[in-house]
């Protein structure tokens, strides 16, 4: 099982060129997209899923053209975008009842046998009478996750999950969607790098509408070992090191601004070497693309 991207380019029509000749392959497993906004993340998304037209290039599931024959594709799908509507005054039950419908599970028995299951699954099955408008908004991404599962697919892509979550149930999403990608393509788009640190076995950086890097996290982390460093200077100093140096982290400490450098010399003192790590990775890749 498989997707497969080539040369796919998207402009819009107030002149952003947000897909620039993206071509990936992705297997089976959890895939992280990571990206700042307006890297074309969620241009890729919504036209991976069907929703908007490249102007060139192609989307292939399983030998599926998503081109030609969109419906096929869709029948595989679950997309949980980054932003979606629920009616208030529904149950969770009722909601995801429609959206099983929907998706074609049109039989009573099989239809509350999967309600039934996909509640378990996202730990919604005590809350399953009670209205979505008062979830919380972990709860209410969790069946979001469930909506999108509804139909069984063999994609699921979902956009920005975490967002505005707690670490427990940052936690607890991330976990139910490595469930889900042991047995299906699963695509975590997010700015947030701890996000695909432990959970994805591929990664890949999006810039400027472009794929810039590739790999998997370890690998990727490896690569800058002996090439990262940190140290606090006082705030005159650091100016002066931005000015020359590729700064991937800043944070003030105690009256000094502690600072990660990617630099393949090494750096006097107060630097010393650092383990490096994912962020490290995604920072001095958007710096330098």
């Amino acid at each position: 099982m498989a997707l497969l991207i080539e040369r796919l380019s998207k402009r819009y029509g107030n002149g952003i060129q947000a897909l620039r000749d993206v071509s990936i392959t992705i297997g089976r497993g959890m895939f992280g997209l990571l990206g700042p906004n307006g890297a074309g993340k969620s241009t890729l998304m919504r036209t991976i899923a069907t929703l908007q037209a490249p102007d060139s290039g192609t989307i292939r599931l399983d030998g599926i053209d998503a081109g030609a024959e969109p419906d096929r594709l869709r029948a595989l799908l679950g997309y949980l975008p980054q932003e979606f509507g629920l009616y208030p005054r529904m149950s969770a039950e009722a909601t995801l009842d429609h959206f099983a419908t929907l998706h074609g599970v049109v039989e009573p028995v099989a239809r509350r046998e999967r309600v039934v299951a996909l509640l378990q699954q996202m730990n919604l099955l005590d809350a399953r009478r009670q209205h979505v408008g008062s979830f919380s908004g972990g709860m209410r991404q969790r069946l979001g996750i469930a909506i999108a599962l509804a139909g069984a697919p063999r994609l699921l892509i979902v956009d920005e999950p975490t967002a505005g979550l707690d670490p427990s149930e940052r936690s607890r999403l991330l976990d139910l969607l490595a469930d889900v990608a042991e047995r299906a393509v699963v695509i975590l788009s997010t700015h947030i790098v701890e996000d695909v640190q432990d959970v994805c076995s591929q990664v890949a950086i999006m810039s400027g509408g472009q794929i810039v890097l590739t790999g998997a996290p370890d690998s990727l982390t490896r690569s800058l070992l002996g090439s990262v460093w940190e140290g606090a200077v006082p705030r005159a100093d650091a100016d002066a090191i931005r000015s020359r140096s590729t700064v991937i982290g800043s944070r003030r400490v105690r009256g000094l601004v502690a600072l990660r450098v990617y630099s393949k010399v090494a750096m006097d003192s107060p630097f010393v070497s650092a383990q490096p790590c994912l962020e490290d990775v995604y920072m001095r890749t958007v710096a330098t693309a």
